[in-house]
């Protein structure tokens, strides 16, 4: 079969994209699909709360170059200041004082190449991990996850998903928000669920995840996640914007309950399980239209 990814999204915490992401992966573990679900938000994954049958394979440490200045040999003249994008080199050049604010950096690169003196070095710093756990299905949960203290965490989904590259299909737990995190994830998807909730807050954050999609190009499907306790004005706009509504999650105790307690809807109600079973048939069928566009 071909090879689809499939990114779920929102635009931000709370409306239920991971309850919709394991519960989807989990559905279709007696499937015959090769299949991975990647925890994007690396800052503070949590799939593997919901799916805790899978074993650890392995730990991938993922670093970044952090330049060392050698400042016997700087001349201070600040051209590495210049070079950075990120504002990470402290300077004043007036006083003699150079610094590096690794929070900041990119690992880039650019200061030692702008550097003409030999004085600025690499060294590498550890961001965080990609850890994989198989399930008996033979399906995979590959989870990255920050170091304390670490504060970008892009190359760490970068690495995530690059793990996941042999899977006929790769479901990506997206971080919340819409900032660059969000944005790594979901540009190397061909399909993206956005998962909101009934409310003014849920529809301003869902125009905000639709609009940067569409300036990317990658076509979008909607969930609303407690959808008997707003008002309709989500689902009026998705019908202005013909944009397609995959599936409604009412406020239902059952889920509530089994959320609550770290387990998935989907072990224990059939009827969920076949819901979201369809909900993959149904995201394959919007896919396939808008291929065929």
């Amino acid at each position: 079969m071909t090879a689809i990814t499939i990114a779920i999204a929102s635009g931000k915490g709370g409306t239920g994209k991971t309850f919709i992401s394991t519960n989807l992966f989990n559905s279709l573990q007696d499937s015959e699909l090769n299949m991975a679900l990647v925890d994007c938000d690396a800052e503070a994954p949590n799939d593997r709360e919901f799916l805790k049958e899978g074993e650890l394979q392995s730990t991938q440490a993922v670093t970044q170059k952090v330049p060392v200045i050698d400042k016997s040999k700087c001349t201070y003249c600040g051209k590495c200041d210049e070079y950075c994008n990120f504002n990470a080199i402290f300077f004043i050049g007036k006083h003699s004082i150079i610094d590096v604010l690794e929070e900041l950096c990119h690992g880039c690169g650019a200061c030692s190449v702008a550097c003409e003196y030999g004085a600025i070095s690499e060294k590498d710093e550890l961001l965080g991990h990609v850890n994989r756990y198989r399930f008996s299905s033979g399906n995979e949960l590959i989870e990255g996850r920050m170091e304390v203290g670490v504060h970008i965490s892009i190359e760490i989904i970068k690495e995530s998903i690059k793990a996941a590259n042999k899977f006929d299909l790769v479901l990506l737990d997206s971080p919340p928000g819409t900032g660059c995190p969000f944005i790594q994830t979901v540009y190397r998807a061909d399909y993206v669920v956005l998962v909101t909730e009934p409310t003014p807050f849920g529809l301003s954050d869902l125009k905000q995840s639709i609009e940067i999609l569409k300036e990317m190009q990658i076509p979008c499907g909607v969930i609303i996640n407690r959808a008997d306790m707003g008002v309709d004005d989500v689902r009026n706009y998705l019908k202005q914007e013909n944009i397609p509504l995959l599936m409604s999650v009412p406020f239902d105790r059952e889920i509530a309950v089994a959320y609550s307690k770290g387990e998935l809807i989907t072990s224990i109600n059939s009827e969920w399980k076949t819901k979201f079973k369809q909900l993959y048939h149904t995201i394959k069928e919007e896919f396939q239209k808008v291929k065929i566009k």
